[in-house]
């Protein structure tokens, strides 16, 4: 597959429409309108308001929060308090309270970028490692890995064209079910535009389908598998580029009736087991069930075929089909910036509360540094090989200490930003060596 990032939007621009941009002073202070309702949310006697740790300046610290240890970002914070103390005080919050600064944050702000009228998300899951403990719920073990690792698993829902993650549902490892927390991140959201949802192979399942095709505008595009183990009215469709629309009845019962018509059977047990990984593992809708789709199969430049399941109008060719999906390849950029940009490979505490604190808090900086590229204009060259685009890496460090700073001026963070950028190099292929990172404990660390 010939990787096509998001940021060729930045050259073609005949897709994108841009709405209204937030000014940076206006996304900082939606942010700290979001931090401190959070912590103001927080009941009983464990913060004072004498205290050199409040509640709202240990958020702010994790969300700001940078690589190395407790007492450097303390020490860089200017809080005069040991790194046990901070451990103690984060125990006193709970994680759902940075869920919130980041579902409030994420309202407050308009990430207003579209494709041809369509909000574009994506989803995909991802793990992030944790200290071992056999006695977690995030203790996972198997033949692959007979000593045992702590793993959680996010199943985010990442906006495309704004750079920016939407929702998201954090699952044990060994009771992930990426495919439920997809279902779920659908129902408890409220389309009021246009919204594509684009995923792989992974979430293929005609229950998902059902669910996307209930609800109210909202569309699919999802990667399906095209061998003996396809759909069945996948299956029988010749292996050639197409665009075709597949229809039939999904069924829970075998009568005479579903034999005679030539209903779809599906096994669903009683109760749906967490981590199944079929799409017979779940059904959520009445039975006979009538679905209607498209089909659209593409060749890819390597000279191999990729079928997709959409929703989508005609009006979007194979063509525009075989674009979006590549877009989809952003959220794995995106991945890669969220761990190591944002410091996910090196977690500051043992517990997977903890865990989860830092999951929600790196994620709303990754959120405000997307919103405040957006309001840098970078200069291209006018005779140059390439385009140039924002250093990501080098923005979400100058946020950070924007955030640290109340003072900190907003047009000159801007104009830093705009300092340092990276080409666009689209199609780039080159081979990396890369090398699989577990966790990196640190001595200093207490037993939470």
């Amino acid at each position: 597959m010939g990787v096509r990032l998001v940021f060729s939007l930045f050259i073609r621009r005949i897709f994108v429409r841009r709405l209204t941009l937030m000014s940076i002073y206006r996304i900082r202070a939606a942010l700290n309108a979001a931090v401190r309702s959070a912590a103001q949310s927080i009941g009983g006697k464990s913060f004072s308001r004498k205290s050199a740790l409040t509640a709202e300046k240990v958020i702010h610290l994790l969300i700001g929060a940078e690589g190395g240890c407790l007492d450097k970002i303390l020490h860089d914070a200017g809080i005069q308090v040991t790194a046990s103390a901070l451990t103690q005080r984060r125990a006193q919050i709970p994680s759902e309270v940075f869920r919130s600064i980041f579902e409030n944050f994420n309202s407050a702000c308009t990430d207003g970028d579209l494709f041809r009228g369509y909000k574009l998300v994506a989803a995909d899951g991802t793990a992030v490692c944790l200290p071992r403990n056999p006695s977690s719920p995030s203790f996972v073990q198997n033949e692959g890995i007979p000593k045992g690792v702590n793993q959680l698993h996010v199943t985010p829902l990442y906006n495309i064209l704004s750079r920016t993650f939407d929702d998201l549902v954090i699952q044990p490892e060994p009771k992930k079910d990426e495919i439920g927390a997809l279902v779920d991140m659908l129902e408890r959201n409220t389309f009021t535009q246009k919204t594509l949802v684009i995923c792989d192979r992974g979430f293929e399942g005609y229950n998902l389908i059902a669910h996307c095709l209930e609800k109210p505008n909202l569309d699919f595009l999802i990667r399906v598998k095209q061998n003996k183990s396809a759909m069945r009215e996948v299956a029988k469709l010749p292996m050639m580029e197409l665009d075709c629309m597949v229809g039939f009845t999904i069924t829970t019962t075998q009568t005479n009736e579903d034999k005679k018509g030539g209903y779809i059977h599906l096994q669903v047990p009683k109760k749906s087991k967490a981590g199944s990984k079929t799409r017979r593992g779940r059904w959520d809708f009445p039975s006979p069930y009538p679905m209607r789709f498209r089909i659209c199969r593409f060749l890819l430049d390597n000279g191999e075929f990729e079928t997709v399941a959409t929703s989508l109008p005609v009006s979007f060719t194979l063509e525009d089909i075989k674009e979006l999906y590549h877009l989809r390849w952003g959220v794995e950029t995106a991945f890669r910036d969220w761990y190591y940009t944002l410091g996910l490979v090196n977690l500051h505490g043992k517990s997977d509360a903890f865990a989860e604190q830092e999951i929600y808090a790196s994620l709303t900086a990754f959120n405000f540094a997307s919103r405040v590229c957006r309001e840098v204009v970078i200069r291209q060259p006018k005779d140059g090989v390439y385009a140039y685009k924002v250093n990501f890496k080098m923005a979400v460090m100058l946020c950070k200490e924007f955030l640290r700073n109340p003072n900190a001026d907003g047009e000159t963070l801007r104009t830093e930003i705009a300092r340092y950028t990276v080409p666009i190099r689209p199609g780039r292929q080159d081979e990396r060596n890369l090398k699989t990172k577990g966790f990196a404990g640190f001595v200093y660390r207490v037993a939470a």
